[in-house]
């Protein structure tokens, strides 16, 4: 029999409601506040690449796919709180799920 080391987690799977949101730049404020962004400033003759970060920059993550992504319940709170400010706009649920001993590893590695 494999050993297999199995921890608890949180699957995150959201949608949003694009009609709902007041202007593209709305929506992209989640996104980016979300997952982060890479800003380019031309200034004279030079370009300036800056990474901007988002939350999941800040949280240890999986992401599963699009709009879905695995957390520790450690950090659970926090994305709480950053998603149930969209409420009225971003729809979202969470799941809990166990993990394989490779995502374990994955998932620990990003907490240290």
């Amino acid at each position: 029999m494999i050993n297999m080391i199995k921890r608890r987690a949180i699957l995150i799977t959201f949608s949003v409601a694009t009609k709902k949101f007041k202007s593209n730049y709305e929506r992209n404020k989640f996104f980016r506040q979300l997952y982060g962004w890479k800003q380019t400033i031309r200034k004279e003759e030079k370009i300036y690449t800056y990474r901007r970060q988002g939350i999941l920059d800040e949280v240890p993550h999986i992401k599963v796919d699009q709009s879905m992504f695995i957390i520790t319940k450690k950090h659970l709170e926090r994305i709480r709180e950053f998603l149930d400010g969209w409420e009225d706009k971003v729809r979202w649920k969470m799941f809990d799920v166990i993990l394989n001993e490779e995502y374990e590893n994955l998932l620990r590695g990003c907490d240290d």
